[in-house]
């Protein structure tokens, strides 16, 4: 009986002590308190003046489109877009977020190229004379995002 409760105040004590809070270092010099619950607070909430990154501006002409005033946008297979007409992900549909997202017209909206089928489809738009892509999974559609 005696051995029962002595390994039963161990674990106690082991729980006990295994439920510490640490303390972490971020990349610009700002305290982390980590807590055993999963949450956490900065203790420093004021960026060191020395450790902020350099901000770069962002180069305009990278991703800068120049449509000409003749150019014809590319056919899309009637048959998706009549199948997608129930999910609201046609053409249309498309145009009308990514005019919502670069605050535009839909008509100002140009598109460049198209690779779609039932499933999925990968728009390349011309957007207030800037590049976007969107990809389409179903009847989702969401801005692609390049990592590299």
């Amino acid at each position: 009986m005696k051995s029962l409760v002595c390994i039963f105040l161990f674990f106690i004590s082991l729980t006990a002590f295994s439920q510490n809070n640490y303390i972490v270092k971020t990349e610009d010099g700002r305290r982390v308190l980590l807590k055993a619950d999963f949450t956490w607070e900065y203790i420093d909430l004021d960026v060191p003046r020395d450790q902020i990154p350099e901000v770069k501006p962002i180069k305009s002409n990278e991703n800068a489109c120049h449509v000409q005033s003749n150019f014809i946008e590319p056919e899309l297979d009637k048959k998706v877009q009549n199948q997608l007409k129930k999910g609201r992900a046609t053409i249309k549909h498309i145009k009308q977020k990514v005019a919502k997202d670069f605050e535009c017209n839909p008509e100002d909206i140009v598109l460049l190229a198209v690779k779609e089928n039932k499933k999925t489809g990968t728009y390349k738009f011309c957007a207030n004379g800037e590049k976007v892509t969107y990809k389409r999974i179903g009847h989702s559609v969401a801005k692609k995002i390049e990592v590299f």
